[in-house]
């Protein structure tokens, strides 16, 4: 058997740009940077305006919770802190995601204090990013933990033995949410909803020109967002709805975020989610904006 060498390379020979490459390379691959941190992210949004400054990346876990991840594609620096601060505060995230190709060690030592000093329901996370590759091979991209909350990897491990905790009941209860909905609408199963653990659905059909509807589930809401086909940045999206936007949002109702540059057009409704008894109201809000966004969509792009 052969064994070949494995070569590091320069981060810049992956991706030339930071805004214009690396951050929608991000985007599209969150699942390896909740994989890494054992969460499930969804996105929500790229360069989200807070004040002057504007947030990289915004996405959800799995359980509703609002994540920050900030990228660079250099080494820290203090900007970048400071920017991550005042993020944090303006879009009130509980879990913060600095990605950068090197840390320096009064920045690590920044996201350790901000984990010993802040409350339970907050978690920051420190990602050195790396590329590798075997001869010839693709260029691979690898992530390194250097900073995580204490208690991290013990709740993660507690919340698998214990199938009876806080997050696995969290978990039971998305899957029985979306059993639900199917009983009620059997026939949303051809569009795409499935009955699984996800936090979110998406349902799309051949005439909305690649858009996708997103239904999501958290805790205290359910909600309906726009997005793009799989590979397109939000931005992306965004611009190609921009000159049917007034148009859509005659259509569709209710919705936020019609920023070029900023969200997808979304709508939620609150609602105590644990609560099964709210289940019925849930899904009928649920079923009737989702198929009104569709049906916008297919008649904007038809």
């Amino acid at each position: 058997m052969k064994i070949s060498r494995l070569h590091q390379l320069s981060a810049r020979e992956a991706w030339q740009h930071e805004a214009q490459d690396f951050t929608p390379w991000l985007v599209e691959n969150l699942d390896r940077i909740g994989e890494v941190i054992e969460l499930h992210l969804e996105p929500e949004g790229r360069e989200i305006a807070v004040g002057p400054f504007s947030a990289d990346i915004v996405a959800r876990d799995q359980r509703g919770r609002l994540v920050l991840i900030e990228n660079q594609l250099e080494g820290t620096d203090h900007t970048h802190l400071g920017q991550i601060m005042t993020y944090l505060a303006g879009l009130e995230a509980e879990i913060v995601i600095w990605i950068a190709t090197a840390f320096r060690d009064e920045h690590l030592s920044a996201i350790n204090w901000l984990n010993e000093h802040t409350e339970e329901n907050f978690a920051f996370f420190a990602l050195q990013v790396g590329v590798v590759q075997i001869e010839d091979s693709t260029p691979a991209a690898v992530f390194d933990v250097l900073a995580r909350p204490n208690t991290w990897d013990r709740e993660v491990r507690r919340a698998i033995r214990q199938p009876t905790g806080e997050m696995a009941q969290y978990v039971k209860a998305r899957k029985e949410f979306w059993d639900f909905y199917l009983s009620e609408y059997p026939e949303d199963a051809e569009l795409g909803v499935q009955s699984n653990a996800s936090s979110s659905q998406w349902i799309k059909t051949d005439r909305s020109n690649g858009f996708l509807v997103a239904l999501y589930k958290s805790k205290n809401a359910v909600g309906v967002f726009l997005r793009g086909p799989r590979g397109e940045t939000p931005a992306e999206t965004q611009r190609r709805l921009a000159p049917k936007a007034s148009e859509f949002a005659a259509l569709a109702g209710s919705c936020r975020m019609l920023g070029v540059d900023t969200n997808h057009p979304q709508d939620s409704m609150s609602v105590d989610t644990m609560n099964p008894d709210n289940w019925r109201e849930a899904v009928e809000w649920l079923h009737r904006r989702a198929h009104e966004y569709l049906t916008a969509v297919s008649e904007v792009f038809k």
